[in-house]
């Protein structure tokens, strides 16, 4: 049977000139509209383009570099939250601008369709959450001297001596309290995951950020275990919560595990 090629109406064509700022990718049996405002603030509605019930999520837009100011990046998310309240959704990156409904419709939605079947059927059911975990400062340096002698012993002996009497062993110092610090990032990390991969589908490990995280992961959660997982995060905060602190944040849109690229 073949797809239904579906155009936007009157309410939703493009002004001359304009292109179509692309959100993302979703299944969807009809055209849908979406009560959020759109990037740019012109009060452009973002509605779909369908090829049978594949669906781009776009609006109205110059066809413009938008900047990745706070406004865009904020408008740009918060449209992808109100389409997650109702749809599966494959992202597309920040910024991605067609030319017309058209080349939307054929580049994308028919020219990759069974990726993008694929992919919302891997994504279906399944939610993206967020966690970080970092070091409470006070506990931290405790810890370190408590457990490596050698280095409370060599810090105690640069009590009373100038930072030129002492400089080489200061240096040493600072080398070894790095290799404990991250031997101890390394175990602290394992702890956590070990915590959570019974509800865990796929986990991406960031980039930690500073000297105190510990772990910064995303996980891909199916929807039935996302209560296990919550209770798993509270769980390690009632009883690790005087060295480590949590931020627990979803769900957001699945960038760590699909995002759709559009090279035109």
């Amino acid at each position: 049977m073949s797809a239904t090629l579906t155009l936007p109406d009157t309410a939703a064509t493009a002004a001359a000139g304009d292109g179509k700022y692309l959100y993302g990718i979703i299944e969807a049996p009809a055209p849908a509209r979406f009560d959020v405002p759109a990037i740019g603030g012109r009060g452009d509605e973002v509605h779909t383009l369908q090829l049978g019930r594949l669906a781009a999520v776009v609006s109205n837009s110059p066809r413009i570099d938008y900047d990745n100011s706070r406004r865009n990046m904020l408008a740009h998310t918060k449209v992808l939250e109100a389409v997650m309240a109702r749809h599966t959704l494959l992202p597309v990156c920040f910024g991605t601008v067609g030319s017309d409904a058209e080349t939307i419709i054929e580049k994308i939605l028919r020219a990759r369709r069974d990726e993008l079947v694929g992919l919302l059927g891997q994504m279906h059911g399944r939610m993206e959450l967020g966690l970080k975990a970092s070091w409470r400062e006070e506990t931290l340096f405790d810890e370190v001297l408590a457990e490596n002698p050698a280095i409370r012993k060599l810090r105690d002996s640069l009590v009373g001596r100038s930072p030129d009497q002492s400089h080489y062993e200061r240096i040493q110092l600072g080398e070894l309290i790095g290799q404990a610090l991250q031997r101890k990032r390394q175990e602290d990390e394992e702890r956590v995951l070990e915590r959570v991969r019974p509800f865990v589908h796929k986990t991406r490990l960031n980039k930690v950020i500073g000297d105190r995280m510990i772990v910064n992961a995303a996980f891909l959660v199916d929807e039935a275990l996302e209560p296990g997982l919550d209770a798993a995060i509270r769980a390690m905060d009632e009883e690790w919560g005087d060295r480590l602190s949590f931020k627990y944040v979803g769900p957001v849109p699945p960038y760590n595990f699909v995002t759709i690229t559009i090279h035109w």
